[in-house]
């Protein structure tokens, strides 16, 4: 059986009791951060309070690992956008302990895709393509290499200004202790 049934239901007695109100804010971040975090159930409601946010105080761009595996990709594009079109001044990739990407297998993963009736001719068309599986699927041994491999990316990325701070942080998914990586990170 579907969710979505319940979470419909569920939404429309939200909108009828206006409990939306208590939510309202616009399209710019408050307090100017954009921040890359992992896409991990436990950050959904920790990480924002962890840091004091509150609804409108900050972009929000997650996805696995917080890892940026493309310079041209979506999550990029939305670090552009957030600095270039919703006045965000500083950027914060934050990575956290016991992450699901924590040295991910990608074999492993191909192994389930084609378990799941994903033909591996599509595996070796990709490949022969040139998009390497191992690389779209990387992880990494430590969140601490994964935030500094998205904060590089960010850094060294044509379109992003050198004006603009990139931060690097760690959470614990348990407490929402905050470990600073690097801060306003510059190349030597």
């Amino acid at each position: 059986m579907s969710i979505v049934p319940s979470l419909l239901a569920y939404n429309e007695q939200f909108v009828e009791e206006k409990r939306y109100e208590d939510y309202l804010t616009d399209k710019y971040p408050d307090k100017k951060v954009a921040i890359l975090s992992c896409m991990d159930t436990r950050l959904v409601e920790l990480l924002p309070k962890a840091l004091g946010f509150k609804n409108g105080d900050a972009k929000f761009i997650k996805n696995a690992g917080g890892i940026l595996t493309q310079p041209f990709g979506s999550a990029m594009r939305s670090i552009l956008v957030a600095v270039y079109e919703l006045g965000a001044r500083e950027i914060i990739v934050i990575g956290h302990r016991n992450c699901g990407m924590n040295s991910i297998d990608s074999d492993r993963m191909v192994g389930k895709f084609i378990e799941n009736g994903i033909d591996p001719l599509v595996i070796e068309t990709l490949e022969n393509s040139g998009i390497r599986m191992d690389r779209f699927l990387r992880g990494f041994e430590r969140p601490e290499d994964g935030v500094m491999h998205s904060v590089r990316m960010i850094r060294r990325h044509p379109l992003f200004p050198q004006s603009v701070p990139v931060h690097g942080f760690v959470i614990d998914p348990e407490t929402g202790a905050i470990e600073v990586i690097v801060e306003d990170f510059r190349e030597e």
